[in-house]
């Protein structure tokens, strides 16, 4: 028996964006006197655009600071200077292994979704020429709650008409995890450092299908 489904985070498993988003939130913060380093932004992985502004202020000594209103506005900025740095994305920014093992899922007729809290995973994919590739993405703008809650992945499974207990979600943040974990899927991390997946892999060169094959079959 194979899973039902397979579902991605975006950031960090797909491609690699961190480092726009941190030049984006480095140039919005230091613009209103804050300034964050590569070492804060890690802290910032698999959190929506909103707690991440409330973490940055919180940093800098300045949440009370910004009305709500000032606050969307910081957040659409951050977010043009982001989206007018995705066209330098293209497939051969996508992260190793990956593109193979969204071809053979397709291939073995094993649905994948996108379960990612960026509101570009469109755009992303589409730049990236694999949005064929993914049977259904999770609208992120319908999402109240941000990771660690299970509710993206909840939806990529509902959109997908699969069971969570069937599925196989895979992250490479914490936050990312835990919400697999919450859902009952079975959690594949990307990372060293990540606690409770039920497979840690050190790369997404690691994440092929006889890999995810053979974690399906202990799990079970």
């Amino acid at each position: 028996m194979n899973p039902e489904a397979v579902i991605f985070d975006l950031d960090g498993v797909i491609t690699d964006t961190a480092h726009l988003h941190f030049h984006a939130w480095r140039q919005v913060a230091s613009e209103i006197g804050i300034e964050i380093d590569e070492a804060f932004n890690n802290t910032l992985k698999g959190i929506s655009r909103g707690e991440s502004l409330r973490r940055i202020l919180h940093f800098g000594g300045r949440e009370a600071d910004f009305s709500q209103a000032q606050r969307d506005e910081l957040a659409t900025r951050k977010n043009s200077i982001y989206v007018e740095s995705l066209n330098q994305l293209t497939a051969q920014s996508i992260l190793p292994g990956i593109h193979d093992l969204l071809l053979e899922l397709k291939q073995r007729g094993i649905p994948t979704g996108l379960a990612s809290v960026s509101l570009n995973a469109p755009t992303i994919l589409n730049m990236l020429g694999i949005t064929d590739l993914f049977t259904f993405c999770a609208d992120a703008g319908k999402i109240a709650r941000s990771k660690p809650d299970p509710e993206i992945f909840l939806a990529a499974c509902h959109g997908l008409g699969v069971s969570a207990q069937q599925c196989i979600g895979i992250e490479d943040a914490q936050a990312g995890i835990d919400a697999i974990n919450a859902c009952g899927m079975r959690s594949i991390g990307i990372g060293a450092d990540l606690q409770h997946a039920g497979l840690r892999l050190l790369s997404t060169d690691q994440l092929t299908w006889p890999c995810l094959s053979a974690f399906w079959q202990r799990a079970k």
